[in-house]
């Protein structure tokens, strides 16, 4: 059963709504003696995918009680929970050699997300209402995850039904996700388009540019843009244009263009908007013609509206001054940071959300003059109000027009305390380690292996990240209420004084920087009640425009260095590998304290 593409989402208590993800349509074939992955084409994929059979056949005594079973869902590379990563899933798709696939399969693990059942207990289930089969599905998932639901480490994730479309259609778009499916919950299951109870509703990226070509064989225009003055072609298009404009156009680029075989080449002259799902290495994901654009120029259509244009910014958010250079060296924008912010957005805003917002603004860049601000000002959106306090009201960042009307504000970097709102008990532990300098950044590479043996040695879940600066900070999510400050207190003065007593030479707790001596300083004292770390994700107040960026654990070696990480390349640095801290909050579940309280005991001891 195939989604009709709509513009519009069907409303009623008769739909049920889904995350639309960007991947490959697949069905899932479970019984005891064959698992395989069968695309709609009816070829099998389980060969490209080994993750996902090896995790069925691992989890198979779990499904027992339900095969055969057919489940209906999208083969995707997740970026998040509602954003896949075609682009991956393609070049994934493409791989022949095993080793090649095992190695894919490794570094960005696939997910087979179910979003129906078509088979149970080896009985059909197409003549049920879809509201029945998703009442099956999730029985099922019941019985084999914790949570019905999409999990990082599991390979099979449950796509969940919402009943309000404006909710789900917010969740998606602040993430950029595809789209969303509306599903009639009465409707039974039918092969292909033949029916008008499923439809897809796509989360358009629309991008102006204009036509430079024109392939008279495939019947595709080529839409460009200028890049310094040069046109540089964007991708090819050629569905949605009505008829009759198709057939004027086609007459313009005969009369005023240039032909040479079967393609023609054409001056920049007419503009036009293009429907899209992204633009990467010259190709158009999935374009589709909006309209014409006759009140601009191609002057007016660059690399830097397409950024803009891709970056879907909210439509009631006015950004201004956004060719303000903040960064010297080199040379980031305003703009540069908003795009950075809007992009990072579905990954950092999980670390603002539910805590109160210190920041330091620099309207004028990182040259000019700066200040910190943790009190919401009076003109300032109530979407970013906190808790009162007498001194005024504390500022939270919840969603993606907030964090960047910060941006928009010259909100650089972002800092948050240890706890949630109205909370007294931490929900992580923080190491700081700050090296005396940056050119001794290998020092802190070394104290982050060492504590990473130790916390292994405890059964601890650790994250680590770049300050953006000169150190390193090393996470532990603790579940809610776990531990008080005073224990976490404890448990950080004890870690940082046995590597102190150590390394002497190395390592030192002493809080004056003239007593330190060239010595990594374990800051365990800024992990307390209400005092700050700089957020994951958050850009620097550097020169050259450095991240607080998560690393994973094999890329902390001599070779790392901060520099490497700018609001440049940190979010394509994220697609290309994935988040370090995506399962952060997930971890906080399967951490067991019982020998960090017998260290912090022990340690303690005379």
């Amino acid at each position: 059963m195939q989604p009709i593409p709509s513009t519009d989402i069907p409303q009623g208590k008769e739909w049920g709504y889904e995350v639309k993800y960007d991947g490959f349509r697949a069905s899932l074939h479970i019984d005891v003696s064959s698992i395989q992955l069968v695309s709609r084409n009816q070829v099998n994929l389980s060969a490209n995918f080994p993750e996902i059979i090896s995790y069925v056949e691992e989890n198979l005594e779990k499904y027992l009680p339900f095969l055969p079973i057919e489940l209906d869902g999208e083969i995707a590379i997740l970026n998040t929970k509602l954003q896949s990563n075609f682009y991956l899933l393609q070049q994934r798709g493409r791989l022949k050699a095993k080793a090649k696939i095992a190695d894919a399969a490794k570094e960005r693990p696939a997910h087979f997300l179910a979003f129906d059942i078509l088979r149970w207990k080896g009985k059909t289930l197409l003549n049920e209402a879809f509201s029945q089969r998703k009442q099956k599905l999730e029985v099922f998932f019941q019985s084999i995850l914790p949570t019905p639901t999409v999990l990082w480490g599991e390979r099979i994730g449950y796509v969940n039904t919402f009943s309000d479309p404006s909710h789900l259609w917010f969740l998606v778009t602040e993430e950029k996700g595809e789209g969303i499916v509306a599903k009639r919950l009465t409707s039974t299951y039918i092969e292909g388009k033949s029916h008008r109870d499923w439809f897809k509703i796509k989360n358009w990226r629309t991008i102006r540019g204009f036509i430079t070509g024109y392939d008279q064989k495939n019947g595709y225009f080529t839409l460009s843009v200028y890049k310094n003055d040069v046109i540089h072609p964007l991708g090819k298009f050629k569905h949605g244009i009505p008829d009759t404009e198709l057939a004027t156009l086609k007459q313009f680029v005969s009369k005023n263009g240039t032909k040479k075989g079967d393609r023609w080449h054409l001056a920049p002259a007419i503009c036009c908007e293009v429907h899209c799902l992204g633009v990467k290495d010259d190709d158009l994901r999935e374009p589709e013609f909006h309209q014409f654009r006759l009140d601009i120029t191609p002057e007016e259509c660059t690399l830097q509206t397409i950024a803009e244009n891709l970056a879907m910014f909210p439509e009631d958010l006015d950004l201004t001054k956004k060719d303000k250079m903040f960064w010297p060296t080199p040379q980031f924008s305003k703009l540069d940071l908003l795009l950075y912010l809007r992009d990072i957005a579905p990954y950092m805003l999980p670390f603002l959300k539910n805590k109160v917002l210190t920041l330091i603004r620099c309207p004028d860049g990182v040259e000019g003059e700066f200040f910190y601000q943790k009190h919401l000002p009076s003109y300032a959106p109530d979407r970013l109000a906190g808790p009162k306090t007498e001194d005024g009201i504390l500022q939270v960042c919840r969603d993606v027009e907030g964090l960047l009307y910060l941006g928009n504000h010259g909100a650089m970097e972002y800092h948050v305390p240890f706890q949630k709102i109205g909370d007294d008990y931490p929900d992580e532990i923080v190491f700081d380690l700050d090296p005396p300098s940056v050119e001794e950044f290998s020092i802190a590479v070394f104290a982050a292996q060492l504590i990473k043996e130790l916390l292994d040695h405890l059964h601890l879940i650790a994250f680590v990240k770049t300050s953006g600066n000169k150190g390193l900070q090393i996470y532990i999510p603790i579940p809610e209420k776990s531990l008080s400050y005073e224990e976490t207190a404890q448990f950080t003065m004890a870690l940082a004084l046995l590597l102190e007593n150590k390394y002497p030479d190395l390592f030192t707790t002493e809080r004056l920087k003239k007593n330190r001596k060239n010595r990594l300083y374990i800051d365990y004292i800024q992990h307390g009640k209400d005092k700050t770390l700089v957020s994951p994700y958050s850009p620097r107040k550097t020169e050259n425009g450095t991240v607080s960026t998560p690393l994973f654990w094999d890329e902390v070696t001599e070779a790392l260095q901060p520099s490497q990480f700018t609001i440049q390349n940190v979010v394509e640095r994220v697609k290309e590998k994935g988040c370090p801290f995506i399962t952060y909050h997930q971890a906080r579940g399967k951490q067991n304290l019982k020998l960090l309280r017998e260290f912090t005991t022990t340690s303690m001891k005379p």
